[in-house]
């Protein structure tokens, strides 16, 4: 952990802490950026925008990314389940209509990969990645609205992915398209998404779905030795001789996260890969402006400028020194899952609050404060002050998490 066991607070006191820490997010998600998306976040012809500038202003020249689609699909769903968006399930009929006229391959439940800024097709590929995240919003959509053609539609694309896009040594292909390594990352929102729909609808084919690409967490992505997700892999799956010690702190948050929340439909143990990925995270990825200073009287000066670095060279330990918000959000769930599993959560619910306070300090748009910022340099100094679309997913799922401990 950032702090080690927390010698400062009681744990009743860490409760209202990061209790208040919350209630702060809650106040900034649900008063300011949801209703700020609401308004300005969408086109008329139901299309979510890609993103926000600096100013504030909506993002109309950008492609379009299908993914993001899907996953403002997931956010009104959220939205709604918060009590947040009065009209939750007509924007997803909206965005689920825009998708199938602009974006639909062949009615086989895939879409095309990006569309330009006028609505053409400019990538025809199918991307594994994107349907992860359809498959996420169908099981939202199923769960919040009883939406029994979300259900059919998430049945439909996981018929399409076997057909289409299995692999032949485990997993599935990248998409329908040539490329040089294979990814973690897509199989890891699968596992998500299959984990979302076992929720949902207790159906347990996608838990089987979700038990493939555990044992593929075991036996390819987790390397046993040092602890650590890999991210890039050669068609077979051996380790990319090129991007293979490239490693994303955020990503290994992300897994503690998926790997609690599998074991609580499963009773797998997934406790020591649990630990393991926390606390490397945090050895390899975490910025800290003095290491050494873990007293009360530091606190203030050193542990809250301690962020997650985006990607880190584990052979050599060198970064780009950037950090962009998502891995922040990532290091939120995986804090507040920790603190539910083990005896002493002090230490966890300390990083939580950390980490929770360390969003709103350095995050939140100065020119624009119901937005947030997407990635800080070296000296925490902002070098992208755009507000992605894709980026609220990884809020909204935060904020579920941090609800959750309320």
């Amino acid at each position: 952990m950032l702090t080690g066991s927390n010698k400062f607070c009681s744990i009743d006191d860490q409760h209202v802490l990061l209790r208040d820490t919350i209630h702060r997010f809650d106040s900034w998600m649900g008063n300011d950026v949801l209703p700020y998306w609401a308004r300005n976040g969408f086109m008329p012809n139901g299309s979510a925008i890609e993103g926000f500038l600096a100013n504030g202003q909506a993002d109309l020249s950008a492609n379009k990314r299908i993914r993001v689609q899907a996953r403002q699909m997931f956010c009104c769903a959220y939205a709604s389940k918060q009590g947040w968006l009065d009209d939750a399930m007509f924007r997803v009929s909206q965005l689920d209509s825009f998708v199938q006229r602009h974006a639909e391959i062949n009615q086989s439940g895939m879409f095309c990969h990006i569309l330009d800024h006028e609505d053409k097709i400019i990538n025809e590929n199918v991307d594994l990645y994107d349907c992860a995240f359809f498959l996420l919003a169908y099981a939202w959509r199923y769960a919040v609205f009883s939406d029994l053609h979300a259900l059919y539609k998430a049945n439909q694309l996981i018929d399409s992915i076997e057909v289409k896009l299995k692999g032949s040594s485990a997993g599935w292909l990248e998409g329908s398209y040539s490329y040089q390594c294979r990814r973690q990352n897509p199989h890891m929102h699968l596992f998500e998404a299959f984990l979302a729909l076992y929720q949902a609808t207790q159906d347990a084919k996608w838990l089987g779905y979700a038990g493939e690409i555990f044992g593929l967490f075991e036996n390819v992505f987790y390397d046993h030795k040092h602890g650590v997700v890999r991210e890039f892999f050669s068609h077979n799956w051996q380790l990319s001789t090129t991007k293979g010690d490239i490693i994303e702190p955020g990503h290994m948050m992300e897994w503690v996260w998926l790997l609690q929340e599998y074991h609580k439909y499963t009773n797998k143990p997934v406790a020591q890969y649990c630990h393991a990925l926390y606390r490397n995270a945090l050895l390899l990825g975490l910025t800290k402006a003095d290491p050494q200073a873990h007293s009360e009287k530091h606190r203030d000066d050193n542990c809250w400028r301690s962020l997650l670095l985006d990607q880190v060279d584990l052979k050599t330990g060198e970064s780009s020194q950037t950090k962009r918000c998502w891995p922040m959000t990532e290091w939120i769930k995986a804090s507040l899952a920790m603190a539910r599993t083990v005896p002493t959560p002090n230490p966890y619910l300390d990083d939580a609050r950390i980490a929770i306070e360390n969003l709103l300090h350095h995050f939140i748009n100065p020119q624009q404060p119901s937005l947030y910022v997407d990635q800080l340099d070296a000296n925490n100094q902002v070098i992208n002050a755009s507000a992605p679309a894709s980026t609220l997913y990884h809020l909204f799922m935060a904020h579920a998490e941090a609800r959750q401990f309320l």
